[in-house]
């Protein structure tokens, strides 16, 4: 494949491990990576957008392997795609990639994320993308999951990678040679329950602290296309996950099962 240039993003800071592996798979390749992300961690800001204060950018190629360009923004994920494209970039990308995510983007919990949020930012703009992400906030070992999500891109584009299409890929917290082989997926249906844990400060002010914890998959086995397995049952089998996700989320159902106007 000839050299491609891809942008690459997340939602864990300039400073996290899983960008870094990703860029690093990606660069030793041949191909020609620019890192524009947050400077800090910006996990579960979803689509946000910096409106009222300035955004800055910093270079960080320090943090990179040799020949990566970085920099490290004071937006959210979608504000580092915008002013990468807009700004920072001379060219076009021909990819973006947004992760590795450290914690797993699974199911309705792709609306909160920022991962998903940079790279649905570059499918907005008619560019392929993907978002990659390790199903565990403890797991620390990225190699596997950059080989994969490198794989899986430049599979994609050789393809063909249809107009409008955006991956949403996660892989389980196991070493490479315990995990089964990567399949296609839809989303789950994720609740939680017991969202806020009620506490007190020194001063016996009542505050709270998002903690939930992620219910079992609420879709049922015949929702979405047959004999596609959710996201969420994929990663419990130890396999890999990938998600064809589009940013049209226009009802598919009948008109005859909309309410009466």
């Amino acid at each position: 494949m000839n050299p491609l240039k891809i942008l690459i993003s997340n939602d864990d800071g300039v400073f996290a491990e899983g960008i870094r592996t990703l860029a690093s798979a990606a660069v030793n390749r041949g191909h020609l990576v620019t890192v524009v992300c947050p400077d800090q961690e910006r996990s579960a800001t979803g689509h946000g957008l910096t409106l009222q204060s300035p955004i800055r950018a910093e270079r960080a190629d320090e943090l990179f392997a040799k020949g990566v360009i970085a920099w490290g923004c004071s937006g959210t994920p979608a504000d580092c795609i915008k002013l990468a494209l807009n700004e920072l970039l001379d060219d076009k990308p021909d990819l973006i990639l947004s992760g590795i995510n450290h914690g797993p983007n699974l199911g309705t919990d792709v609306f909160c994320s920022g991962t998903v949020a940079a790279a649905l930012e570059g499918t907005l703009e008619n560019i392929p993308s993907l978002a990659s992400s390790i199903a565990s906030f403890q797991w620390r070992e990225f190699k596997f999951a950059g080989e994969l999500t490198m794989n899986i891109a430049e599979r994609a584009l050789s393809q063909n990678w249809p107009k409008g299409l955006l991956l949403n890929l996660n892989i389980p917290p196991y070493p490479a040679e315990q995990i089964k082989k990567t399949k296609w997926t839809r989303l789950s249906i994720r609740q939680y329950q017991e969202q806020f844990s009620r506490r007190k400060d020194p001063r016996g002010n009542t505050y709270f602290w998002m903690a939930g914890e992620a219910v079992k998959d609420l879709s049922s086995a015949g929702d979405g296309p047959p004999k596609w397995p959710s996201d969420v049952a994929q990663i419990e089998d130890r396999g890999s996950s990938i998600t064809p996700i589009q940013p049209d989320l226009f009802w598919r159902g009948s008109i005859n099962d909309l309410p009466k106007l």
